[in-house]
């Protein structure tokens, strides 16, 4: 059984659970009350000052690699993402598998002006609305881990409640669904879900499938500037970066350097 596979499972029960808890119609009248939401589509549209936007994650573990940062104190790492530059933020969410929490998000979305990312394994709309509640501003949602007719109604969704959306995919067939179904903006992993490998000739390779002028995301595997310079040639300006920024002695500083400014870290 490959990994994902296996956090779908969990998350399916992880759903039920929390329906039980708290009905769907509580839920959404909290999405419906919470306040207006940052522009993170908005934010990645167009190149940045230095001409690169990056989303900066806060990710405390993963199942491939365990324990990443242990005691990862997410308000001080969004304000050194804010102050060195981050177009915005990457939140994970997942308890189980990634060591994330709802807590995490908002108290990372409190402490800085930027968008905050849900990173999560959306299958329900649940998971919108909730997503809306926590005061998140985006949401992800993987092609690979839902009906093609959920994609479309969860985009939907997110327009209706004022959501942004990363319609994440991993190669060609993902990307034809992710555009059919209206997909604002496409990220591409470069992390095949079922190895958990990593290698940014997706992104490359995948770049050449979207409509001229339609923005996209590179996420996974980005390690160093060297990497970024890679895929600004091939056209690429937006990089979600979480494992290398957060194992880093000092994430400011290293942002900073995939972002080709100066040092200057306060972390």
């Amino acid at each position: 059984m490959d990994i994902l596979r296996k956090i779908l499972e969990v998350k399916a029960q992880e759903v039920e659970e929390a329906k039980r808890r708290e009905p769907l119609s509580a839920v959404r009248r909290r999405a419906e009350e919470s306040p207006p939401t940052r522009p993170f589509l908005e934010s990645l549209s167009a190149p940045g000052p230095e001409g690169v936007n990056v989303i900066a994650e806060i990710k405390r573990a993963s199942p491939s690699k365990g324990t990443i940062r242990a005691g990862l104190d997410p308000r001080a790492y969004a304000r050194a993402y804010q102050r060195a530059g981050a177009a915005a933020l990457s939140v994970l969410t997942d308890e189980r598998f990634f060591q994330g929490s709802f807590r995490d998000l908002q108290v990372a979305r409190e402490a800085v002006e930027v968008p905050v990312l849900r990173k999560d394994f959306t299958i329900d709309e649940y998971q919108i609305y909730e997503a809306r509640a926590v005061g998140a501003d985006a949401v992800l949602l993987i092609v690979r881990a839902v009906p093609p007719d959920f994609l479309r109604d969860a985009l939907s969704l997110c327009r209706e409640l004022g959501l942004g959306a990363l319609v994440e995919v991993h190669d060609e067939r993902e990307m034809e669904t992710a555009l059919a179904r209206g997909a604002p903006l496409i990220g591409v992993n470069n992390r095949d879900l079922t190895t958990f490998r990593t290698d940014i000739e997706t992104s490359i390779r995948l770049r050449k499938q979207l409509p001229a002028g339609m923005p996209m995301v590179a996420e996974s595997g980005i390690g160093g500037r060297e990497d970024v310079e890679r895929l600004l040639d091939a056209g690429i300006f937006n990089f979600l970066v979480g494992e290398s920024l957060v194992r880093a002695p000092d994430p400011e500083t290293a942002l900073r350097s995939l972002l080709g400014t100066a040092a200057g870290s306060r972390f």
